[in-house]
């Protein structure tokens, strides 16, 4: 397993794209299991776009901050509640996507219109309550609707992705969007034909059993993390 160092340096390179990327809009943080039990490491309040792993916070399950004091998410229950009820979780982003979300105010559902979003082929549920995750039995709610899910989308609100690895969180998030943007365009254009379930196991396994589109976008990421860096 990675050493806290080094996940702290994905998490900051992770950010960075998806500054970089729009996808985060002045709200919105990320996390990664530690090496310690039961602790994480997360954003910091008010990150700007130029993060760099030192200002990660490591917090345990409790929400108490371990070492120097730092303002945390206003929304840190999403990750406390989601790491203690989904153990094969490793990383968490709550983000305010546009595409994804506004399939939560329409009577048109989210289904894979886009072949490497076939990862989220187990369903994308919407979480009903739009208001801020900042207690436990919100965050409870939250993590009860995502179940088994990679994500949920969190009505009127932004989204929770879920990882086996902060590489996999960002792929999730990289492919939830383009997934969402490119379903939004063909329903401006009439009927949505998505795929169908026995399609997408097959190319959900192929893609799961190889890695390569996650570690593309991990790729992406880093390069785009590093042009970040030079602005």
């Amino acid at each position: 397993m990675d050493s806290n160092e080094v996940l702290a340096e994905k998490l900051a390179t992770a950010w960075r794209f998806l500054y970089g990327r729009g996808f985060v809009d002045g709200f919105g943080h990320i996390s990664v299991r530690a090496n310690e039990p039961d602790h994480f490491i997360v954003t910091p309040h008010s990150l700007d776009s130029r993060a760099e792993a030192s200002e990660m916070a490591i917090v345990d399950l409790d929400g108490n901050v371990v070492g120097t004091p730092v303002r945390l998410p206003a929304e840190l229950p999403i990750h406390l509640e989601i790491y203690r009820q989904r153990p094969d979780v490793a990383s968490v982003a709550h983000l305010h996507f546009l595409y994804t979300t506004s399939f939560s105010m329409t009577d048109v559902d989210l289904g894979i219109s886009y072949f490497l979003a076939s990862i989220f082929r187990s369903g994308i549920p919407i979480h009903p309550d739009p208001k801020l995750v900042n207690n436990r039995a919100r965050g409870e709610a939250l993590a009860a609707t995502l179940g088994p899910h990679r994500a949920a989308i969190m009505k009127a609100h932004g989204v929770a992705i879920t990882g086996g690895s902060v590489e996999e969180m960002v792929a999730g998030a990289f492919l939830l969007e383009e997934n969402a943007r490119r379903s939004w365009v063909s329903a401006s254009m009439g009927q949505v034909e998505y795929l169908n379930a026995e399609l997408l196991a097959e190319i959900e396994e192929e893609m799961l059993k190889s890695g390569g589109p996650i570690r593309r976008v991990w790729q992406l990421c880093e390069s785009e993390a590093a042009l970040e860096d030079t602005r």
